[in-house]
Order: structure tokens, then sequence, then C-alpha cells
């Protein structure tokens, strides 16, 4: 179920994180910090972490990992293949199991951010008090697996351990990297603290959000990333800069400054969604780029993660093409990707016959390079070329039903923005809408294409920098004028307030 917005009016003005990290299994990012210095305590720590998964069922994954310098005891904390959160230690020898846990509660969230805190302390004499996991503010008492450490048992692995983070260790095969976003990762040395410290509950909705965790007491091995740097060396200018003023500052593997994401828990941008997508497409760089299969001998079809009813939005694509193209907007109304409905309630469809015809709103680049607008299976070329490469900038005017359309920055021909002239008539507003993305015509042979989106938050390297009239994205051409980062979340309080104000109509027209 995708998140959903209504006008993109009301902002939030609490704590206002900046930037995450988003890491890639299939290139094995991550940071490691080998500490030198003896840590405050083996028996009480707590890990606190802000995360936005992207790949689910696919194998065990860790957010954060302590091992021996040698690779052989290990501390971690993630998800095992079955998206149910896993918590796992073993001893210096790696033969036998300090403590194990694992919940009976799936994970499968990839629209919104969520907050995780592992907390120990061996020393208390209760068992059920010496490890506590919390999701949201919540602790988790549901278990599938529950085993408690001893009493006083020494965790981390060694006094000097090697930790990781968006792994699990350096064991090889046993590294279980992680696909996601990481922002406001905190590790505390030598303290078993709650969720309190990292975040509290909205006085008006009940959601748990972030607050400044700047004052805390880290200790010895303790650190704070922010990911705010973009440098990648292991010093206080990396994206693994510990702000605690410690200096424990961890080396970056793998990542670049493309990777430095402003997709944050405090503003949460579309990606696209795994979980409603095709078999056809492979998706990666925390969902935003898509890959149709080369195997594919038929048309992929994938949605994203937040729908809208209103307000005016603004992204853009990326597209290397090998067969069309097709992005734009349908109705949510049916889950099958072989028996789609467009926003109008008709089937969305791609026909193999010549051009092909494509049932929906949306703008179509073909083989050749020409961009079409698409509407209720009508094609209609616009006499503009696209080459592999070039950015596709969408407008989507849901006070309106219209869609708008810019190459590298400039609006198609017969398009005005500004006068509200479209080259496709207006939809009807009457459900939620997505944006999606179909490589490929629905025709013999292979499907081709490479597209990849930018909801405000890019994957590819962006050299002019352009924010909305809010101050929020990070596009490669100008925002048009009263159109905001597509699908940018900034508080489920907002949507709340809104739905409200809608049951209050509602109830006084009774």
């Amino acid at each position: 179920m995708p998140l959903i917005l209504g006008t993109n009016s009301i902002k939030d003005t609490g704590f206002d994180v900046a930037n995450s990290l988003r890491f890639n299994d299939g290139s094995s990012d991550n940071l490691t910090k080998n500490f030198s210095g003896t840590q405050d305590s083996r028996r009480k720590f707590t890990v606190s972490s802000w995360i936005k998964r992207s790949k689910l069922s696919d194998g065990d994954q860790r957010i954060w990992g302590s091992s021996e310098g040698s690779g052989e005891g290990y501390n971690s904390f993630g998800w095992n293949g079955s998206d149910k959160l896993k918590v796992l230690s073993g001893n210096t020898s790696n033969s036998g199991t300090q403590l194990n846990f694992e919940s009976n509660q799936v994970f499968r969230d990839v629209s919104a951010w969520s907050h995780l805190v592992y907390a120990v302390d061996t020393t208390q004499g209760t068992e059920s008090n010496r490890v506590k996991i919390y999701h949201n503010g919540t602790q988790i008492t549901s278990w599938g697996t529950a085993t408690y450490p001893s009493q006083n048992t020494d965790l981390l692995t060694s006094t000097t351990p090697q930790m990781t983070i968006g792994m699990r260790d350096l064991r090889g095969t046993d590294a279980n990297f992680y696909s996601g976003y990481i922002s406001e990762f905190v590790f505390i040395d030598n303290q078993q603290l709650t969720p309190t410290s990292f975040g509290e509950f909205d006085e008006d909705s009940g959601i748990f959000k972030p607050i400044d965790v700047s004052g805390l007491t880290f200790g010895t091995n303790g650190f704070y990333l922010e990911t705010k740097q973009s440098g990648t060396s292991q010093n206080s200018s990396g994206l693994g800069a510990d702000t605690s003023g410690n200096d424990n500052h961890f080396a970056v593997n793998n990542l670049t400054a493309i990777d430095q994401s402003t997709d944050t828990c405090t503003n949460n941008f579309a990606t696209m969604n795994p979980l409603d997508g095709s078999q056809y497409q492979t998706l990666s760089e925390g969902n935003l780029k898509i890959v149709n299969s080369s195997a594919a001998s038929s048309f992929g079809l994938t949605k994203g993660s937040i729908g809208v009813t209103k307000g005016k939005w603004y992204w853009e694509v990326k597209y290397t093409y090998g067969n069309a193209g097709h992005f734009g907007f349908f109705k949510v109304s049916n889950t099958a990707i072989t028996n789609e409905e467009d926003i109008n309630g008709n089937l969305f469809t791609v026909a193999g016959q010549g051009n092909g015809v494509f049932t929906g709103i949306a703008f179509r680049i073909d083989a050749s390079g020409n961009i079409k607008h698409v509407f209720n299976g009508d094609v209609a070329d616009t006499n503009v070329d696209f080459s592999s490469g070039d950015t596709l900038g969408l407008a989507f005017d849901g006070d309106s039903g219209k869609l708008y359309a810019f190459k590298n920055g400039a609006e198609l021909t017969g398009q005005n923005i500004g006068a509200g002239t479209s080259l496709m008539s207006a939809v009807t507003m009457d459900d939620i809408f997505l944006p999606f993305v179909s490589n490929g015509d629905g025709g013999s042979g292979t499907k081709t294409g490479t597209s990849e989106f930018n909801f405000g938050s890019p994957p590819f390297a962006i050299s002019s920098g352009n924010t909305d009239g809010d101050g929020y994205g990070n596009f490669e051409y100008a925002v048009p004028s009263g159109y905001y980062s597509t699908f940018k979340l900034y508080y489920m309080l907002k949507m709340i307030q809104h739905l409200l104000l809608m049951v209050i109509q509602i109830y006084n027209q009774i």
C-alpha cells in the first residue's frame, strides 16, 4: 500500500535531518571502523538508527555489525531473508551463540522511514532487561526466537572491535550487505538507552519523530554519523564522519557523494516500489534505478511508493532507452501487472502494432528517440527528439488533472504550463494516483531500457542543483513555479490533519 499525499502546501517545522546514505547490496556498499582504544564496556551499549528499506526477501541484510579483527566473533543487527528483525551475537571462537532474537513481525515497508534501537545491558539481574529492541519508539515483545545472554556476558566480540555499517562484518559470504537508506546512526558506549534519547512521539499524531542527539554522552567508542559530509576519506570530511566529538570516523567503501541523499526521516521522498512492480524489471540505488531484464519478452511496469490526490508535483527521469518507455500516472484500482487500469478506469494495455497503443496518461519515448504523448489509447508525436541520457522532466497538476513534460528543462512544443495548456486532455481526479514506468512496447523481441528517477534525491550526478519553492529537492533543471519536490512527505501528522478536516467537512454536511 503506497503512502498517500493530499495538498503540498503544509510543512513541518520541527527538528530537520538533512542527509542519509543510500546503500546498495549489489555494489557492497559499507562503512568500516577498526577501533584502537578500549571501549568503556562490552556489557552495555545502544545502537540507534533511522532506516528506509529498499530490497526485501533477498537473504539476510544487516545495518550494523561488530566483529573481531580476524572476523571470527560477531554481533549484528538487521533482517533475515523473511524480512523479520534479526539480532545475533556469537562468541570469539564462533562456536556458540551468546544471544539470538528473531521477530514474529515482518518489516516490508519500502515507502516510509522507521526507527530502530538495539539496547544491551548484560549486568541486569532480570533476563528480559538485558536486551531490549524497539521499533518506532515501542519495545518489541513478540519474538519467534528469544535467546538472552547470560548475566555479565562480554559482547561486541573484543575490547577493540571492528564495526561496520551497512553489513554484518567482513567474513566473505557472511557480509549480509544492506540495501536501503540509513540516517542518524548512533552508537552509545557503556549505556543502555531507550528510544526517548533519540526521538519523541508527536503530541498530536502520536508518530515517532527524531530529536537532536548531539548532546548525548557517547562514550569512548561511541559515534554519531550524520552523513552530512561529502568526502570519501576516513576523517572529518568523509561520508562516514563522526560528529560526536570522539573523531571515530568510518572508512567509506564503494560509496560516493552521489549516495548522499536528501531522503530522510524528516523529508521522505517517493521511490519506485518493488512490492508493486514487474518481474521483468530490476530495482537498485534505493529503488530509483530500474533496468528492464535483458531476457524480458514482455513489457515491465513498476509503480511509485507514494500516491497523490491533489497538489502540484515535479520529478525527473534520465532514460537510456532500448525499446519504448512510458512515464506518467494512472489510478490505483487494480494490482495486477498484466491487467492494469489507467486513471480513467480503462484497461492499461500496450499492443505490438506499429508504434503500439498505450492506454493511460503518459509521455512515451520510442526506440527512435521520439517523445509522444499518450492519452486513452491515442498516441501523438510531439516532434521532439530524445537522445539517450537526456532528462525528461514531468510536472503533474493534481488540481486540474494535467500532466506536463520537459526535455532537458525546455517545455515541449505546444505546451504552456504557465497558461495551463497541456498536450493531453485533463483527467478526472476521483482517486489516488501513482507515478509509473513501463519499459517496452508489448511487441515481440527483447525489451530493454534503463530509467533513473529523481523525485528530489537523485541517483545520478546533478550539475546545476535546483530546489522547489520551499527549498527542497535537488534537480538538474528548474522546478516549474508552484510545483514541488514530488511527493515529499513532511509528516504523517499533516496527512492526518488533512483527513480529519475532510471528515469534519463531511460531518457538517450530514
